[in-house]
């Protein structure tokens, strides 16, 4: 290799930007989709542009870069883009907070990631480039809606909402804690609101049986899509009411039917409502469960809490009346919003009857000798016989769900049904920075789609964030309108979408961008599945589920082919760094600083502006709040990008958690230099064989190739440093020359810039990025040639080098031509000698 420097240490502050320049230049990794290559699409989870990047998302795009980089190497034409998901509450606050427009914020901080994201050198394809806040995207968004209106996929109708009445908009469940808005800790209220919602119920059981499609999904996503859209197949029925009425109750056990004690409806079930019209307290204990948590996962931790509304409900079977409970942990919009509650067989249930004193009755047991058996501190949910049921007694509770549903089908007080945990998307937002709903609201036509040629239906740029709330409701003209039917006044709809909406389909705005329209149905196919789709697990529900949805509505209308958009799944683990703080003396707030701002020794850690001690917390997710983050900019300024991508590729395995160590990548910095050095070694006069470096280079090859594609990086590395040792310890030799050149090819996906610039100054030509990735042979894959240990009365004395497959006698006289072990004999006499072949020779004396 020439180096045309006289410094022969490698200079990442200059290589870096030569190459990054000069893949750009070239356009080396634009996507050609009329390409006749295999196509092959690698994508991460776009980020919504914050403000910087943080070393969560440089683990995730290295991830994702190794991945493209090789394909191309191995042939494919890859697209490999980037984008932004733009809209959304965080630039609306900042608009409030700091008088700014969350337009400039958000493009001014698309800027900055896209500048830090650039100086990582990143194989991405930047012509394909768009933020779901450009007009043109969301106009074409806009036009996809009203296809799904006119297929009858998206309806409006009144539905109750978590109203927060300070910043005035309504509020996910997810974002309703302790009963106050997230962001500004007002007492939230239900209120009912016309909603636009997108029919992804109709869907579900596609929705369901597709994940046993996605074998290169992870399990516990899968599990957990699963689980959200909850299929369960149980029995409704009616009990009736004391008061005359009847209540009908939705049970997934009905073998457990004669284990109920008590019947409990939601806190604004009709019947609830019904009662406290009557009874102040019940109008109190309803107010107060609406302050509480309003997840599912929050009712299952919460205290279970009840109220008695002194009605009873009469069992179908024994007559005998339960009482009937306002319950704080039943939900209205599962089922029929009441239950049949069995305490010994449920832990909800379990829970509000040991706090209330009601019976816990076992109707299902291991055997039928334990019908008696007392309950521990528990339920127990779990399958058996079922007992003390008359005439359920000793079936299996299948027999049992099947004898009970039969007798209330013939009998015309109940039938067999199944339920569904997933509920229609409710899309609608009350906010400014979002997709404009492209309906209008007429006095005389009722509700009216925007004209496809009047798309896109763009924000107003002059609105004003002083007063709380929808700056679209508060404009004194854009909301105005005329009909595009009558003709007569008429009124814009002020809602905007989900920006979850914005994230199910840009993968198809990749891959095919027409002016006309929103993607080429045979440019997309072309494309799609996506190939390798890597993100954060805290996506497994609602974006991978609603992007699921929304191709599988597209392919519904005639848009689509397809109906799953991501052919493999990878989740990858986060970046942790330990926290450090110090307590306010007055209240014990705890103030964080950031690991620049702290020394750190094995005695512990100090502020450096004043040396004195801070304490040092957990190894945790790098977060803003906890300032346990890492600037990768400063990062890639003392060490360059190629030692930040190996470190994020090296250590962990992908898909666990990551932590930072300040010694971690100063080690990744040492390997640089160490490969400079080494491809600096090449020899091009250098003669000879090393018939053993050529196998481990072909070994290396395969390995490499294998791992990448498993997305086991961290053993690809361990490859590669395993290449690099055995080639710095080799000889000069044409075979060291080959293992230094595999050395340069197999890294280059992971250091590229290093790569390029060692590619040009051994005068190969063109761009690494453009070559091909080497070819092994598959005869030096295998082995032939084994290590055996030599031992004398079972201690190791030698270790040979003997062919693979060589006769014991062949073994056993170059054990006995040791030096060592004539020694270790000593003289003596030999009574046995045992062979192991391929593995061991020892002596007995």
């Amino acid at each position: 290799m020439t180096d045309t420097r006289s410094d022969t240490r490698f200079d990442p502050g200059q290589a870096d930007l030569r190459w990054q320049r000069a893949w750009e230049e070239a356009g080396t990794f634009s996507a050609d989709s009329a390409s006749p290559k295999p196509k092959s699409y690698v994508l991460e989870m776009f980020p919504y542009p914050s403000g910087r990047i943080h070393m969560g998302h440089v683990r995730n795009y290295t991830m994702g870069d190794v991945l493209a980089r090789y394909k191309r190497m191995r042939g494919h034409e890859v697209l490999h883009p980037m984008g932004w998901d733009a809209f959304g509450m965080p630039a609306e606050n900042a608009a409030m907070e700091k008088g700014v427009h969350p337009g400039g914020w958000t493009r001014q901080n698309i800027e900055t990631m896209k500048a830090q994201l650039k100086r990582i050198g990143f194989a991405l394809d930047w012509t394909r480039e768009f933020a779901t806040c450009d007009p043109e995207y969301y106009g074409h968004e806009q036009a996809l809606f009203i296809d799904l209106y006119e297929a009858g996929l998206v309806y409006r109708k009144e539905s109750e909402v978590n109203w927060d009445p300070v910043d005035m908009t309504v509020l996910a469940n997810e974002q309703v804690i302790d009963g106050k808005g997230w962001r500004s800790g007002a007492e939230v209220e239900k209120r009912k609101l016309n909603q636009w919602f997108l029919k992804i119920t109709q869907f579900a059981e596609e929705l369901l049986d597709g994940l046993g499609k996605l074998e290169d999904w992870p399990e516990k996503v899968r599990l957990m899509q699963e689980n959200w859209i909850g299929k369960s197949s149980g029995m409704e029925f009616s009990f009736d009411l004391s008061n005359g009425d009847t209540l009908p109750v939705y049970t997934t056990r009905p073998d457990t039917i004669f284990g109920a004690s008590f019947v409990a409806v939601a806190p604004d079930h009709p019947l609830a409502q019904s009662v406290a019209a009557q009874n102040c307290d019940a109008a109190k204990f309803i107010e107060r469960c609406k302050r509480g948590g309003t997840t599912a996962a929050e009712l299952e931790t919460a205290e279970k809490l009840g109220f008695d509304t002194g009605i009873g409900a009469k069992h179908p079977f024994t007559g005998e009346y339960l009482p009937v409970f306002i319950a704080n942990f039943v939900l209205m919009d599962y089922g029929t919003g009441a239950i049949m509650a069995v305490p010994g067989h449920d832990q909800r249930d379990f829970e509000f009857a040991t706090k209330y004193n009601l019976p816990i009755l076992r109707v299902v047991a291991g055997k039928p000798e334990d019908a008696d058996l007392p309950f521990g501190t528990e339920a127990e949910p779990g399958d058996g016989v079922v007992v003390n049921s008359g005439f359920l007694d000793g079936m299996s509770v299948e027999e049992a769900k099947a004898e009970v549903i039969a007798r209330a089908e013939a009998e015309k007080w109940g039938q067999g049904t199944t339920v569904w945990r997933l509920r229609d998307w409710g899309v609608s937002r009350q906010r400014y920075w979002g997709t404009p709903i492209p309906f209008i609201h007429c006095g005389t036509c009722g509700v009216v789609p925007v004209p496809k040629e009047q798309l896109p239906v763009t924000l107003p740029d002059d609105v004003d964030f002083k007063t709380p709330g929808n700056p679209l409701l508060r404009h004194p003209g854009w909301k105005h309108v005329d009909c595009p039917k009558c003709g007569g006044k008429a009124e814009r709809e002020t809602d905007t979408l989900d920006t979850f909406v914005d994230s199910s389909w840009y993968f198809l705005r990749f891959a095919s961008q027409p002016a006309d329209k929103p993607f080429d149905r045979d440019e997309v196919a072309a494309w799609l599945p996506v190939e390798q789709y890597i993100g954060g697990i805290e996506h497994a529900i609602l974006h991978l589920l609603y992007a699921r949805f929304w191709t599988r509505a597209l392919q519904h209308i005639g848009l689509l082919d397809f109906a799953e958009p991501f052919a493999s799944l990878f989740t990858q683990g986060m970046v942790t760094h330990e926290t450090y703080a110090r307590r306010a003396p007055d209240d014990g707030r705890l103030s964080y600083f950031l690991p620049d701002e702290v020394e750190r020794s094995s005695d512990g850690a100090v502020l450096k502006a004043d040396s004195l001690p801070v304490e040092i917390g957990r190894v945790i997710k790098m977060s803003k709040s906890k300032k346990n983050v890492v600037d990768p900019d400063a990062i890639i300024d003392r060490f360059g990008a190629d030692a930040v991508r190996w470190f994020m590729l090296s250590d962990s395995p992908p898909e666990r958690d990551l932590p930072w160590s300040e010694a971690g990548i100063e080690g990744c910095g040492r390997f640089v230099q160490r490969l400079w050095r080494l491809f600096a070694s090449l020899d091009a006069n250098a003669e000879g064989e090393d018939k053993s470096l050529e196998r481990k280079a072909h070994q290396a090859i395969a390995a490499v190739a294998e791992d990448i594609e498993a997305l086991s990086f961290n053993k690809a590395v361990a490859r590669i440093y395993e290449l690099t040792s055995a080639a710095e310890k080799a000889a000069p030799s044409a075979s060291r020359n080959f293992a230094v050149r595999t050395v340069l090819l197999l890294v280059s996906p992971m250091m590229p810039h290093i790569a390029e610039e060692a590619w040009a100054g051994a005068g190969d030509g063109g761009l690494i990025a453009d070559a091909p990735w080497p070819v092994h042979d598959p005869a030096l894959l295998v082995e032939d040639e084994v290590t055996i240990a030599v031992q004398h009365m079972g201690k190791l004395r030698d270790t040979l080098t003997a062919p693979k497959g060589a006769p014991k006698e062949d073994l056993e006289a170059l054990a006995l031509a040791s030096e060592k072990v004539q020694r270790s004999i000593d003289g003596a006499a030999i009574r046995k000698v045992i062979v192991v072949p391929d593995r061991l020779v020892n002596i007995v004396t």
